[in-house]
Formats: structure tokens, sequence, C-alpha cells
């Protein structure tokens, strides 16, 4: 008779074949219930609800909703495919969320179906779907696939919402209305339908974000097809922000956005920047001093155990995995290390901040120096291989508990260099601190060690103001990860301004 830890590796063996191709979700009958059952009882499948599951980990609380959050947008896909074949599609407003590159894991999909029947499923941690029956499915060219999701196109979800969507939700129709090279599927639509009201406030959102000559073709279409068209402004007074550039991705007229949107947020809530200072060599003194209080907090906040003996013995060169097999083994260790290591390669990033060098620019040149150095011991210890240390991730990313999932991969690619663009153009040392922090971690571009770059950008760009060296306490983590929730979620930055303010000030007034 097989011992209970080789029926479980049968099971295992058995959902690895399912999760072939990064598959997360799975039907009651795609395992036998002997299998199914083993799986769920040991924590590796998560029951959504009867006849639906999803990957999971032992590993994971009940209150953790990573995997579910992971697994959301496949479930929604797979459940309308099971249920309404091709006959589905998310409502326009989802659509634009999407297109907008909105990525927070919504309350309540909706998804439209001929086939639907007015009805909420109650699905994990809050969130729901409801299947709204309408007459028909728009014709094929409306509709595209994204990561076996049925959208509306950009320019059907854009004459699918209603005149409200706009002013209560500008940044996603803005980046998406920027998106758009010209106004031929949307004449297409709105002459078909004859939505003179519709074209009318297109038409005066292109005007309103600088797109006069698409809102003057609208007009002057509508008009010459036989309808009066009266242009109005659907947005609120201060609800352009910037203007996204035409026809640039989505995701980079998301970013300037959300950078436009914050900064003053930013400049009337942080301290005063001191200068860059004359002694640059007591500055880099401070630095060195501070170093065993910043690994302990900073590795603290991602969940290491570490404690000053072992932050010294990374230090002192004292970790070797050559020799040592429990080195080898410890990821504690291997973390401690490498944050030294990269601890080394800020500092000489710093160092060149205070002779002058744009800090934007040397981030953009010098942070893939700083992300190999924290996982190279990963590599030494043979845990990584050193492929995994070059370029950006190629899958998709999910934090812990949070509703708020970064970009896809594939826009990383597209994110980063609007990133260090907007960094680099700044001026205020204080925006390019805090929303330097918060965007490197909201576009999350590496597959781990995400939250360490960023407090070491943060610092970095700290140093072109002149400000100390700052510590984000561990003590401070709920506090902190709520407040960058907030700034991903809800477009928020002053809960985060403020803490990152305090600990400022707390530091000026040590250096004082």
């Amino acid at each position: 008779m097989a011992a209970p830890n080789e029926k479980l590796a049968e099971s295992l063996a058995e959902l690895k074949e399912l999760q072939a191709g990064g598959r997360r979700v799975f039907r009651s009958g795609d395992l036998s219930r002997v299998h199914r059952e083993r799986l769920v009882a040991n924590g590796f499948l998560l029951e959504v609800m009867k006849g639906w599951l999803i990957s999971s980990s032992p590993g994971a609380r009940a209150a953790d909703s990573t995997p579910w959050y992971a697994s959301f947008w496949e479930f929604c896909a797979r459940y309308c495919d099971q249920r309404f074949g091709d006959q589905w599609h998310l409502s326009a407003e989802q659509s634009l969320w999407l297109h907008g590159e909105k990525t927070v894991i919504p309350e309540q999909v909706v998804a439209n179906s001929p086939k639907g029947t007015n009805h909420t499923i109650n699905l994990l941690f809050g969130t729901s779907l409801y299947d709204l029956k309408v007459p028909d499915m728009p014709p094929a060219p409306n509709l595209v696939m994204r990561d076996g999701l049925r959208l509306l196109s950009p320019a059907a979800a854009l004459v699918g919402v209603g005149e409200t969507f706009f002013a209560r939700n500008p940044v996603e129709s803005q980046v998406v209305l920027a998106s758009l090279a010209d106004a031929w599927d949307l004449l297409r639509l709105l002459l078909d339908g004859g939505n003179s009201t519709k074209a009318g406030y297109l038409a005066g959102a292109f005007r309103r974000i600088g797109g006069a000559g698409l809102a003057d073709e609208i007009v002057r279409s509508m008009k010459r097809a036989g309808y009066d068209v009266r242009e109005s402004d659907p947005f609120e007074t201060g609800q352009t922000i910037g203007r996204p550039r035409p026809g640039a991705a989505p995701i980079v007229g998301r970013l300037e956005m959300m950078w436009h949107a914050t900064r003053d947020t930013i400049i009337k809530n942080f301290p005063k920047a001191p200068g860059v200072p004359k002694d640059s060599g007591a500055y880099l003194q401070d630095v060195d001093e501070i170093y065993q209080s910043d690994a302990y907090h900073s590795l603290s906040i991602e969940g290491y155990s570490v404690t000053p003996d072992l932050i010294e013995k990374a230090r002192q060169g004292e970790w070797n995995p050559d020799w040592n097999e429990r080195d080898r083994r410890d990821r504690d260790a291997l973390a401690a290390r490498g944050y030294w290591q990269a601890f080394k390669v800020v500092k000489e990033s710093v160092s060149k901040v205070l002779r002058g060098e744009n800090p934007g620019a040397l981030a953009r040149a010098e942070q893939k120096d700083w992300y190999r150095e924290l996982f190279q011991p990963f590599v030494t210890a043979g845990l990584l291989r050193a492929g995994d240390l070059a370029g950006y991730r190629n899958n998709a990313v999910y934090l812990r508990t949070s509703r708020y999932a970064p970009p896809r991969w594939e826009a990383v690619r597209d994110a980063m260099p609007a990133f260090f663009d907007l960094l680099e153009k700044e001026t205020e040392p204080s925006v390019r601190a805090v929303l330097g922090h918060w965007l490197f971690g909201y576009i999350h571009p590496y597959p781990d060690g995400n939250g360490r770059m960023a407090r070491f950008l943060m610092n970095v760009m700290l140093a072109a103001g002149g400000y100390p060296w700052t510590v984000i306490r561990v003590r401070d983590r709920n506090a902190y990860l709520s407040a960058l929730d907030r700034a991903s979620i809800d477009m928020d930055i002053k809960p985060f301004t403020t803490l990152t303010a305090q600990r400022v000030r707390w530091a000026l007034e040590k250096h004082a």
C-alpha cells in the first residue's frame, strides 16, 4: 500500500499536468474525486464554487486573497466560456478599464450575453460576476480578445458607456481616447447608430485633451450626414490631468496622467529639500552608518527573518555558499548578502548624484545593476539561473492580499522607459522620491525584489535633494502597504506622502 506522501505525490503529478502553460483554474471533472479531495485537503487546490477550483498553496492562510486574485480573470473567462460559449463579452465599462490599464480587481464583473439570466454569482473575497442578458452580440469588428477575455474594442467601449463614465473615470477615459490614432472606428459606430448626443460629448472629450482635429472631424462628419451635433464636455473642472500623448500606449498615458495628477499633493506635504550637501564625504559616511538599520527594516518588511548578526555576517563576507551548506540553503542569508551587495552599488549611485548627475537618468542606467547584485547570491547558490536576472519579468505578478494587480508583463516594456522619462524630467526632489518609489512598485517590473528596489530608488532620489537616507520601519509595514494600496487603487497619494514625509523629517532632525 502506498504511503500518504506517495499518494500526495501522485495527486500533485496529476495537477502539474493540468497546470501546463500556466493554467490556474479547473473544473471538478478535470481530476478524479480522490485526487481532487486530497489536493484540497492539503491546500494545493481551493474551491471557488461548486464544480470550480483554483490553484493555491499550502502556505496560504485562510484570509490570503492572493491565490484568488491571481486566478480571477482566468476564472471569469473560463466560466463564461463554459456557460455561454463565444456568446459573451465584458461590459463597455469594464472593457474600457482594461483598455486603460486599470488593473484593480473589481468587486463585480459584468458579462453581457444573449444567454444571460440577470443573475449574480457570488465568488470569493467579496467579488461577484453578474450575467446581464442582452438582445444580441456586437458585430465581430467591435470585439477583441485579451488573455481569454472578450472585450469591446476601444471605440465600441467609448460609444457604449454613458456620458457620466467620463467624469467618474477621467484617467481611463483620457488614456483610451488618446490611444486612438484616428476617429474612423468611432465614426462608423456613431453614424450607423445615429448617435448625435454621444458624438457631441465624445467630440468635447477629444477637444478637452488636446485632440481638436479629431473633435472637428467627428462634428463635421456627423453634420454632413444630417445629424444635429451639440458638442459638450463630459469632464468636470480640473479633470484634465496633463495631456496624454496621442497614439501612446495606454500604460504610458496612464503613468503620465498619474504623475501629473499627484505631484502637487507631494510638494504641499513634504519638507523643503535641504539642497545637495557640500560635504559629500560626510553624507556617504552617514549612509554607511545607517546600513544595518536599513537592511534589517527593508528585509523584514519583505518577510525575511534577519538579525544584526546575520546582517553583519553578510557585510563582512563570512557568508560562503561554496563551503557552507547551511549558507547555500539559507534563504535569509542569501537575501542579507544580496542586500549588502546591492547597497554598495546603490551607494555608488548616490555618490554620483551628489556630484550633480541627473538622478532619473542615473537610475535608468544603473537600476538593473542594483537588481543583479540583490539576487546574485541566489545564482551562486544555484537557486536562480544567471539569465533570470536579465531584463524585466515575462509573466504576471500579484501582491499579497491586495486588490491591485500590477500591469500585464507585456505592458512593462512600454511602462519602464516612460517611467524613467518622467523621473528624468522631474525637477522636484520630493516628487522624484515619492512617485519614484510608488510607481516603480506600481509597475512591478521584476519577478521579485520590487519593494527593496523601490526603497533603494527612493533614497537615491532623496539624495539629489540633500535629504538624508531614510528608513521605512518594519513597525510601519501595515500603514506603509495600506498607503501604497490607496495610491494604486484610488490614486490617493496623500497617505503615502505623509508617511514618507514623517520618516524624512525624523531623519532631518536626527542629522540637524
